[in-house]
């Protein structure tokens, strides 16, 4: 017989595959309301898993501390982390509060990358690349001083966020994309996606 703790962390997993099965795309741009209430409810269950928040968002890149990576900020991840936040405090996000994620006009890609000085990521760029369209942001923010990393003064020293804004209504939700950094100090630094995939 299980004991309440394994109880629910059965009840939590179980949880998790219910909630994945009723959204099959993180990218939407139209959440319909059982998407909504599932990823309320998965916000609940990564509260009560004492899940950090941003594991919510969809994650790309290499999981090694010292390398690239980014995520997604979605209108369902969105939900999702907000409703954590909310649990946490025994609380429920208002109508109003899930209004204005569900409004959001544009998709936010969070980057993470490396460089050997602390400017390496001023002037920094993001495009998508759907098939044969290129995408360009609404908005670009970067950090102009990057942070020491765990191996300063070795490669890589600096590490920098790099956030940047794209309109839903230029993205293809269901393509394979490919988002490219160029920091201001040159080079490129790519991760490949297929949005379909995402869930």
């Amino acid at each position: 017989m299980l004991d309440q703790r394994g109880a629910l962390a059965w009840a939590i997993a179980l949880g998790f595959l219910l909630v994945g099965s009723v959204s099959a795309l993180a990218i939407e741009v139209q959440p319909t309301r059982p998407q909504i209430e599932a990823a309320l409810e998965r916000g609940k269950l990564a509260a009560a898993a004492r899940t950090p928040p941003d594991r919510l968002y969809h994650w790309f890149g290499s999981s090694h501390e010292l390398e690239p990576r980014g995520f997604l900020m979605t209108k369902l991840a969105g939900l999702a982390v907000m409703s954590t936040h909310f649990a946490l405090r025994s609380a429920t996000p208002s109508d109003v509060e899930i209004t204005r994620i569900l409004d959001e006009r544009t998709l936010l890609i969070s980057l993470l990358i490396f460089g050997d000085h602390p400017d390496f990521a001023r002037d920094s760029y993001v495009v998508v690349q759907q098939g044969q369209r290129t995408i360009k942001p609404i908005t670009v923010r970067f950090d102009g001083q990057a942070n020491r990393t765990a191996v300063w003064p070795e490669a890589p020293a600096y590490r920098a966020k790099v956030v940047a804004s794209f309109s839903y209504s230029d993205l293809d939700p269901r393509a394979r994309t490919r988002i490219s950094v160029f920091p201001g100090t040159g080079g490129e630094v790519a991760f490949d996606l297929d949005f379909q995939e995402i869930d």
